[in-house]
């Protein structure tokens, strides 16, 4: 597929971008911002977004013909995983969705269109206006797509310039979708741009900061704290920091039938996006006392992860990657061969897959790619007490419990500090209307006008 060069991210890889290259951009941005985003209405957004994303799921479109076809040698995810977690991701973006997103952050969908009033206001004879930022910087991290495409989604609907910062060699899909969404229509598209660079650039990164009005970023959070300190106190920061994930699964859930829909809904949530996300899991928990113990659960994880990379298996990975995980797995062979609390399995031949089970509930992190831990506990106040050391740090945990027990052990974990709590089978997919690490997708960025009448 032969894309135009509309972008910063379509110049040849020998191209090299200056401080005034950005900043020419960033201002072209704004003046096209003015002239063709600024007065486009709610609706007409909502619906060019919908019609982008159906598109996106059809088989014959070319765009993702191209993201199935050369996505694996641009993004290291094999065909499979990028059919899939497109196809997840997608979904979401429907007229309802997108209306339902903007009613629970703005409380009123035309609140951008418009001074609108909710019932409480109106018996205070007041309104409102929500006003998105001229211009939206995104620094993108490099590992999963879905946060880069949603961060331009949101951006569209608040009328906002936006430019989106990839990490090298990570532009691929954002500028994919970038190109669907010029060809849907060419004056949003030219509120658009898309570049890459190596992080440290901190020229072009100043040249940036200084035209726009909010920066969003994804990353560590040393990273964070470095991009923080950089951007203009004028401008709005928004930054999202390393987070991990894990499962929680009630005895209950593995009685009989049960447990085998567990163990494949455990498996999704490992091979998406290759375990690469900030919802994948490190750890899945399994409670004591059940038809299915903890280490009969893990065998049964290591048997459908092995069926998996049959039909949809793993990405490439690097040198450096797969010696991590060879590590590892010797450390545990070694402790499986003495301790009768420890085993492990793993795929033949290849890293593509480690299940490893350990009585010890004390959280270990994962080296991800498809390596995960199966822990015994008690109870949940037991593994969150052997989670401890990740407290303030866990973005998502997969939930499969009776609904008898759900919302107690829900309201045991929002209390202990989880920002998302999820059916297990679903940690890689979180709604549209989900609250990025607890906080409003849409109502970090804008800015309110109250009309007192």
């Amino acid at each position: 597929m032969n894309l135009p060069n509309y972008f910063l991210a379509d110049l040849p890889p020998e191209a090299t971008l200056s401080a005034g290259m950005i900043t020419e951009a960033c201002q072209t941005l704004k003046r096209n911002r003015a002239q063709y985003l600024r007065a486009r209405t709610t609706r007409s957004l909502v619906e060019l977004i919908a019609h982008v994303a159906e598109n996106w799921r059809e088989t014959e479109n070319p765009f993702r013909r191209h993201a199935l076809d050369a996505g694996p040698a641009a993004t290291g995810f094999s065909r499979e995983t990028l059919a899939r977690g497109l196809d997840g991701f997608f979904a979401q973006f429907t007229v309802e969705n997108l209306n339902a997103l903007l009613a629970q952050e703005l409380g009123h969908a035309q609140r951008l269109d418009t001074f609108a009033a909710t019932g409480a206001d109106e018996r205070a004879n007041r309104s409102a206006l929500a006003n998105g930022p001229e211009l939206l910087a995104h620094i993108a991290a490099g590992n999963v797509p879905n946060p880069a495409l949603t961060s331009l989604v949101l951006g569209l609907l608040l009328r906002s310039a936006q430019f989106v910062k990839c990490a090298r060699g990570a532009s691929f899909l954002p500028r994919l979708f970038a190109h669907s969404l010029y060809e849907a229509d060419a004056k949003i598209g030219a509120c658009l741009e898309i570049a890459e660079w190596r992080g440290g650039h901190h020229e072009l990164e100043d040249a940036l900061f200084a035209e726009a009005d909010c920066v969003t970023a994804t990353g560590g959070d040393e990273t964070l704290a470095h991009i923080r300190s950089r951007v203009p106190p004028r401008a709005r920061f928004v930054g999202y920091g390393h987070r991990l994930s894990f499962g929680f699964i009630a005895r209950e859930a593995l009685s009989g039938f049960g447990a085998k829909k567990i163990v494949t809904r455990a498996a999704d949530d490992v091979v998406a996006w290759d375990q690469l996300g900030c919802l994948s899991p490190h750890v899945f928990y399994v409670e004591g006392g059940g038809a299915t113990t903890a280490e009969q659960f893990a065998e049964l994880l290591a048997q459908e992860l092995d069926r998996r990379e049959a039909h949809a298996p793993r990405g490439k990975i690097s040198i450096e990657e797969a010696a991590a995980i060879a590590s590892r797995r010797a450390i545990y062979e070694v402790r499986a061969a003495h301790l009768p609390d420890t085993r492990h399995w793993a795929s033949e031949g290849s890293t593509a897959w480690t299940v490893v089970y350990e009585a010890d509930p004390m959280f270990q992190p994962s080296c991800l790619n498809r390596f995960i831990y199966v822990k015994a506990a008690d109870s949940l106040a037991a593994a969150l007490r052997a989670a401890e050391l990740v407290r303030g740090k866990v973005s998502t945990v997969g939930l499969a419990a009776p609904d008898e027990r759900a919302e107690a052990l829900a309201l045991e974990l929002a209390r202990w500090g989880v920002t998302r709590i999820c059916p297990v089978g679903k940690m890689q997919h979180p709604p549209l209307t989900w609250r990025h690490d607890g906080r409003p997708a849409l109502g970090d960025l804008v800015t309110w006008t109250d009309w007192e009448k």
